[in-house]
């Protein structure tokens, strides 16, 4: 049964949801849609992405947009959505446990005293995305597999060949899991700088200029919350400045997760190991840093549609 609490406010009387004990729950369902839409939104460049990180033999001559339109020509549109369907099986869990959990972590470290909030933001967030990625960390994996292959080349044939192959042939539960470490050591600074930098700018713009960029929300006006168009530019800059300094952990766990596939395979088995050979032979612009310029133009729309999807969601939702 849900209770039906009437709350006084200066423009009008509204009925507010109790829906409190489902809180968890619409928290669960507001990320991962939140999750959907930012990754569908960026897909195709997500697909050039891995092909560059891991210098695939069909594209690696090519740049960014070249190998889009490359992709195209040789595998058609649909090609540019390869390896889709596995993430957006993987990205509604994941983008659903890492909101759901940032916002548990963030409410358990305010109960503590004394750390700031905004250590606390910080702190929630990468515990929130470290804790995403190891929970869905097998769906990425295989999507990644998915979306390196070309057409003509297959060697898997769907998401549950793939699955059933890697579990055969590379160790069991444990070849799911190869590149985990990397990923979870750039996941910490990516998920905790971006959650920090868009709460951060949320409570500045809130605070200094609540009239200018903020307005009351749909299930409760008593709350400011920010204005689309501002939520999109703080989520695209929260999503920048992590990206930027988590990047080269990224290229490294791409390249562990499709080490099985590649002919250097030998050469990284382990974080140090993949990170010398890479710099090492194709330098630190070329090689941990190779395709950053196509993931600014991913992350920052795919971060900024997040949040504000997410902040959306909360208030239809009644998270607020």
């Amino acid at each position: 049964m849900t209770s039906e609490v009437t709350i006084s406010t200066s423009r009008t009387r509204l009925p507010k949801p109790g829906y409190k004990d489902y809180y968890w729950l619409r928290s669960f369902i507001a990320g991962g849609v939140a999750g959907c839409c930012a990754k569908t939104t960026i897909a195709p460049l997500d697909r050039v992405k891995i092909l560059l990180q891991a210098h695939n033999i069909h594209y690696r001559h090519l740049g960014v947009l070249s190998t889009v339109f490359a992709v195209r020509q040789k595998e058609g549109f649909l090609g540019l959505y390869r390896g889709n369907g596995a993430m957006m099986i993987r990205i509604f869990p994941y983008g659903a446990i890492q909101f759901m959990a940032f916002d548990h972590f963030k409410k358990l470290l305010n109960k503590k005293r004394g750390a700031s909030e905004h250590v606390n933001r910080l702190m929630a967030g990468s515990m929130a995305g470290m804790t995403a990625v190891i929970c869905t960390y097998p769906l990425d994996m295989v999507r990644a597999r998915l979306a390196f292959q070309v057409k003509g080349e297959h060697r898997y044939t769907g998401i549950i060949h793939a699955f059933k192959t890697i579990y055969l042939k590379e160790g069991g539960f444990a070849g799911f899991y190869r590149g985990l470490v990397p990923t979870i050591i750039g996941m910490a600074p990516y998920a905790g700088l971006s959650f920090f930098t868009f709460g951060t700018l949320k409570s500045a713009g809130l605070n200094h200029a609540p009239d200018l960029l903020g307005k009351p929300s749909l299930d409760n006006p008593d709350v400011l919350v920010l204005k689309t168009h501002v939520n999109l530019l703080c989520g695209g800059i929260a999503g920048a400045i992590a990206q930027t300094i988590s990047y080269p952990l990224d290229v490294v766990r791409r390249r562990m997760q499709l080490s099985a596939i590649l002919p250097d395979s030998d050469k990284c088995r382990t974080v140090f190991q993949t990170l010398k050979y890479v710099s090492g032979e194709y330098g630190v612009r070329r090689g941990l840093y190779r395709g950053l310029s196509l993931n600014y133009i991913r992350c920052i729309p795919s971060q900024a549609i997040a949040f504000t999807t997410y902040e959306f969601m909360k208030q239809i939702l009644h998270l607020n």
